[in-house]
């Protein structure tokens, strides 16, 4: 059986992936907190840990995962969208949790097996939170439970920062009901104008990283195989999780902690809502570009490394694909590529595997291996006539009918629109047909 390397960012190394039960393998990741529409680097995660899951059921088989990514629907930001709008929370976090899944469904990303949200999740979040405040590693100050940072000794290697760093990057609120200034909040009072559940220490909502350690231990157990995420995530979020679950169960909380790096848009550094420097996914998809071209620009990097989004990146990626319907045609996926799958078993080399994928001839082999990476999924002919299709018919019919009439200059006008627009005409006894340069 083919073994799976991955790079575990807690163990700055590449580790086999040897999970506690090879017929369930547990993966949680990070999903979106839904108050706004995803942009491309929102993506990025979403479409690497869709390739890692098509892989690990390749290789281990199709039954052998269980992959959740959550949904957080209660957060200050919410809060701040439905008081704008005058609307209850869910109201918004319905909407863009739709709008979420559409995106991400364009570009070829599969649903996961669980997809909690946080706000069905609270009951679960507050017997974690009583766990640590018994255990004396939180404390309740001020309508607000924190977490004691200084009573876990391990606190700091994920991220490896010094204390000045870990204080300064959390952007951690200066409180004078902190016993120090690096704790972090669980629980924080809610108003009755906003959104709360009542808790042994009062009506409030959860902090940010409790819910994920309460929804991996209900859905996946107290220690996981894989837990994914953003570069962005390591610290605070995944630090803060990893601390509060080993405090709560005095076991680790994942095996493997797996991190894709940031995307910036050309010539700027991290793509960012707060920056204003984003494009979002669903305005690509409006301008024309097909969601398996922007899978394909966004696999284009390996996934550790910095991608930098800009139109000659699509531009390269529509064009590859171009190249590989041609080659695979209409044909029925046939057996995986051992190089392909050999690449993405290596830390998930997409490069290495995208350029293993090109040099495959076989159009059966080729349709299978550009599959496992959630490619080539069309017949080549609806790849290359699209949703276009009945506007090119038309004009082509217009074209027979200028010729009928001797208009040849109509003729050739109509040709060199089409031409114009990337589409080919090709004159044969059987008629016209065309397809995309």
């Amino acid at each position: 059986m083919t073994q799976i390397r991955l790079y575990d960012t807690l163990a700055r190394e590449k580790k086999p992936l040897r999970p506690a039960d090879p017929r369930r393998i547990t993966m949680y990741v990070c999903g979106p907190t839904v108050y706004n529409r995803a942009h491309i680097g929102n993506a990025r995660p979403a479409v690497v840990f869709d390739t890692l899951a098509r892989l690990i059921r390749h290789v281990h088989g199709a039954d052998s995962l269980t992959y959740a990514r959550n949904v957080t629907d209660v957060d200050d930001k919410i809060i701040d969208a439905a008081r704008e709008e005058g609307v209850d929370p869910a109201v918004i976090t319905k909407r863009f949790e739709r709008f979420y899944l559409e995106d991400m469904g364009a570009l070829g990303v599969l649903p996961p097996d669980v997809a909690p949200r946080a706000t069905e999740h609270v009951a679960e979040m507050i017997a974690m939170i009583a766990r640590l405040v018994e255990t004396r590693h939180a404390y309740e100050a001020d309508g607000h439970v924190l977490f004691h940072v200084p009573s876990d000794p391990d606190y700091g290697a994920l991220g490896r920062r010094d204390r000045e760093a870990m204080v300064a990057g959390a952007r951690v609120e200066v409180a004078s009901y902190k016993r120090d200034p690096a704790d972090f909040v669980l629980w924080k009072p809610s108003t009755r104008e906003v959104i709360g559940w009542d808790s042994p220490w009062g009506r409030g909502r959860p902090g940010w990283h409790i819910e994920c350690s309460a929804m991996i231990e209900k859905h996946l157990g107290t220690t996981i195989d894989i837990h994914g995420g953003g570069l962005d995530l390591i610290f605070p979020h995944h630090e803060n999780e990893l601390a509060q679950s080993r405090c709560a169960h005095r076991a680790p909380l994942a095996r493997h902690w797996v991190h894709n790096g940031f995307l910036s848009m050309a010539g700027s550094e991290k793509m960012s809502k707060s920056l204003g420097n984003v494009v979002l996914v669903n305005e690509l998809l409006a301008q024309g570009h097909r969601g398996e071209t922007l899978r394909l620009a966004l696999l284009s990097a390996h996934y550790r490394q910095p991608l930098e989004w800009s139109d000659a990146l699509v531009a390269q990626s529509r064009s590859t694909l171009d190249r590989l319907y041609r080659v695979a045609g209409d044909v029925t996926p046939g057996p995986v590529d051992d190089g392909v799958v050999e690449a993405l078993a290596d830390d998930l080399n997409t490069p290495l595997a995208l350029a293993r994928l090109s040099a495959v001839d076989e159009p059966a082999r080729l349709r299978g291996s550009a599959m496992l990476m959630g490619l080539l999924g069309d017949s080549g002919d609806a790849w290359f006539r699209g949703d276009s299709g009945a506007d090119v018919d038309s004009r082509i019919a217009a074209r027979a009918d200028a010729k009928k009439r001797r208009d040849f200059a109509e003729a050739d006008r109509i040709r060199a629109e089409l031409l114009d627009e990337g589409i080919v005409l090709e004159d044969g006894p059987q008629g016209t047909s065309w397809r995309r340069a």
